[in-house]
């Protein structure tokens, strides 16, 4: 049995938004026409407290997008942004979310980033969301959203470490910087992904 997973399609992460992926608006008619081929469909949400320590306004002598070490896990700051109940935390306006059965919410602990849909960054804490995909008789997963090189990419890669038969639609994603995501596309497959178009399955 196959899933799709939507992972974080936010309005932070549109354009316009506190951390905006360029083009990520332009995914949304392709991740509404997925949804419409999986009789499951489950979506994360980056869910921040407000004293996130990934916010480089949470560290007095840094800037967006500088790298530090937090607890000994390299991390990259970000603008603030999706805190909890937020309009940046919403779903995009025009995604159909009628067809998702469950959210998982990641990044709730202040103290580590979370950008897989599986774990956190140290992978010291499940979201849950393998056991209840397993839970389901689910062996095959496909994967859109945002943005390609961090949480999608991290969420693939858990997926498959999870024992997870794994599809990328690579026209259903975008990313913040494509050079790493052409990095994060090569340990994708070398993990036995698959990374295909979504026009051609839709």
């Amino acid at each position: 049995m196959k899933a799709l997973i939507i992972i974080d399609m936010q309005n932070d992460f549109m354009p316009g938004g506190a951390l905006a992926v360029p083009g990520g608006d332009q995914i949304i008619p392709l991740v509404n026409k997925l949804q419409e081929k999986f009789d499951l469909v489950i979506a994360t949400q980056d869910w921040h407290p407000e004293n996130h320590s990934s916010f480089a306004d949470n560290h007095h002598d840094k800037e967006d997008f500088e790298t530090t070490l937090i607890d000994g896990v390299e991390q990259t700051l970000w603008p603030v942004h999706c805190i909890q109940t937020t309009d940046g935390a919403d779903f995009h306006p025009h995604m159909n979310a009628a067809k998702i059965e469950a959210i998982f919410r990641k990044g709730t602990d202040p103290k580590i980033d979370s950008y897989s849909g599986f774990y956190d960054n140290a992978h010291k804490k499940s979201t849950g969301l393998a056991g209840y995909l397993k839970g389901k008789g689910i062996t095959s997963l496909h994967f859109c959203g945002l943005a390609a090189e961090f949480c999608v990419s991290y969420s693939v890669l858990d997926a498959l470490e999870e024992g997870f038969k794994v599809t990328l639609y690579e026209d259903a994603t975008r990313a913040l910087d494509p050079d790493a995501f052409d990095l994060m596309k090569d340990k994708i497959f070398e993990k036995g992904g698959r990374i295909k178009l979504a026009e051609e399955f839709v």
